[in-house]
């Protein structure tokens, strides 16, 4: 699963966006670390907006990230919104509390949410990954190994907050993943995951 992957103003954020994507990722969550794989910049914004609801994909500033694992901004935006697709043709839309969550946990980073941050992934996932440990790279038979449909992701500023939810991601419903790490976050499915 993507994670998505990326606080400042609206111009520093890109910057600091466009720096962090040319870092390596994880190889469990491949799909952040390569991009692309539309023939136009038209079809590639396309794409990359359709993770988010129209009004906030609409304004978002979009990314695109290519075969050399750079990003290239193919459009600037106004509401704070990042939307990016990937190399595997994955797209997310991230708000500035997301985008921080992106730069720590591709660089290994602490982080710490200074409020709720909000992420669409609204055309799904591709990638598979590890619901339990951030950073593994091949599923064992207690790492809960999962690839997520169209969903939210959901950050809260206080980890107390995701006490009572679940963290099986085959129990339905939300639930939060990497729970006990800097990088827990809620995952609230909209539709029917892939078949696994």
């Amino acid at each position: 699963m993507l994670r998505i992957i990326a606080a400042l103003s609206a111009t520093l954020m890109l910057a600091t966006v466009t720096a962090v994507a040319q870092e390596p990722a994880p190889s469990s969550h491949k799909g952040m670390a390569k991009a692309g794989g539309a023939k136009s910049d038209t079809a590639a914004i396309s794409r990359a907006t359709s993770a988010a609801p129209p009004d906030i994909g609409r304004h978002a500033a979009v990314m695109s990230m290519g075969a050399d694992g750079k990003m290239k901004e193919l459009r600037p935006g106004t509401n704070g919104w990042m939307c990016m697709l990937d190399l595997v043709g994955d797209s997310m839309c991230l708000d500035k509390t997301w985008q921080a969550w992106g730069d720590a946990w591709m660089n290994k980073k602490p982080f710490k949410a200074t409020g709720v941050g909000i992420a669409y992934m609204l055309a799904g996932s591709t990638v598979s990954g590890s619901n339990i440990d951030p950073y593994a790279t091949a599923a064992t038979p207690t790492n809960q190994w999962v690839i997520e449909g169209p969903h939210v992701m959901v950050i809260v500023p206080d980890a107390a907050q995701l006490e009572g939810l679940s963290t099986d991601p085959h129990k339905g419903g939300a639930y939060v993943m990497w729970k006990g790490t800097p990088y827990a976050h809620i995952m609230v499915p909209v539709a029917e995951r892939p078949k696994q």
